[in-house]
């Protein structure tokens, strides 16, 4: 991950919310007034993505302290502080949004993957993520899985050889689709390809397949295609996709397979609840978006 990458998205995130400027902010907060504040769960969940809300306090205002009270991957409850800040009054609640909503989505992230993660345990199966990620901010989704305990597919197109049932379509099957990616592909990269069946499980492995991606299989038909393959092709890897749920991934990991795919860790994210609340001076308590002078 590049931090180059990492600020463009948070700078296109912070200039989407703020545009020309915070109407709001600049006509009730002095400009130069100071206040310090907390992000507090309101909710129980794996905390991700701490890194990129300091980051976009710091891109607003590099004098902002952001200091993290929770680390990355760790569970929190309800009422916890996750961090602590002080800085101009502007800057935190001009940087709040993004934060949070980073901060949300990555822990929504985080938290689902746990929860396959630990239905896995004692098994050899990994837990994987897929492309359905959020448009352009693709590199925090992934990060959010690893955070979970889950691992990274390819990241897009050009980083992996996934042959798929529109390929399929278009080479006229299995065996000649593996082909022409053994001819036309860097040779490097692994043949991944996707297979409905146990007669094209069969093709793939006369095709000479690297990772055999069994697509929306039932449970039954997974092991009896896990017995053939380590039967027949011992050193390929076996992988279990499509519309997997919480509920199936544990018998579905105890078949023998190595990798389980899974969409609905980022394309069905259940963000928490996570506020910014900011500390009145004088009194001490903590009181949402109370504005008061140091």
């Amino acid at each position: 991950m590049k931090d180059s990458d990492v600020d463009r998205i948070i700078l296109n995130a912070l200039y989407e919310d703020i545009g020309t400027g915070d109407i709001t902010t600049s006509s009730i907060v002095p400009e130069g007034h100071v206040s310090e504040g907390v992000i507090i769960a309101k909710d129980e969940f794996v905390l991700a993505g701490m890194p990129f809300a300091r980051r976009a306090f710091c891109l607003i205002d590099q004098g902002v302290e952001f200091n993290a009270e929770k680390g990355e991957g760790s569970r929190v409850k309800r009422g916890e502080v996750l961090a602590t800040l002080r800085g101009r009054t502007r800057s935190l609640l001009m940087a709040e949004r993004v934060a949070l909503n980073i901060l949300q989505r990555l822990s929504g992230i985080a938290t689902q993957t746990r929860r396959f993660v630990e239905r896995v345990k004692g098994t050899n199966a990994r837990i994987v993520d897929t492309r359905k990620t959020a448009p352009g901010i693709r590199v925090l989704d992934k990060y959010a899985v690893r955070i979970g305990g889950g691992y990274n597919h390819r990241y897009g197109l050009y980083d992996g050889l996934l042959i798929k049932d529109n390929h399929l379509l278009v080479a006229g099957g299995v065996e000649n689709a593996v082909r022409l990616a053994r001819l036309n592909a860097p040779h490097l990269l692994r043949v991944e390809v996707e297979v409905k069946n146990l007669k094209e499980v069969r093709e793939a492995i006369r095709a000479g397949a690297d990772v055999i991606m069994l697509d929306n299989m039932a449970v039954r038909e997974i092991k009896r295609a896990v017995e053939l393959i380590r039967k027949e092709a011992p050193s390929v890897l076996i992988e279990v996709s499509g519309g997997v749920r919480l509920e199936d991934v544990g018998p579905i990991a105890k078949t023998g397979v190595d990798l389980i795919s899974v969409g609905s860790l980022t394309h069905s994210v259940t963000a928490p609840d996570i506020s910014m609340e900011i500390k009145a001076s004088r009194s001490g308590h903590w009181l949402r978006h109370s504005i008061h002078p140091y």
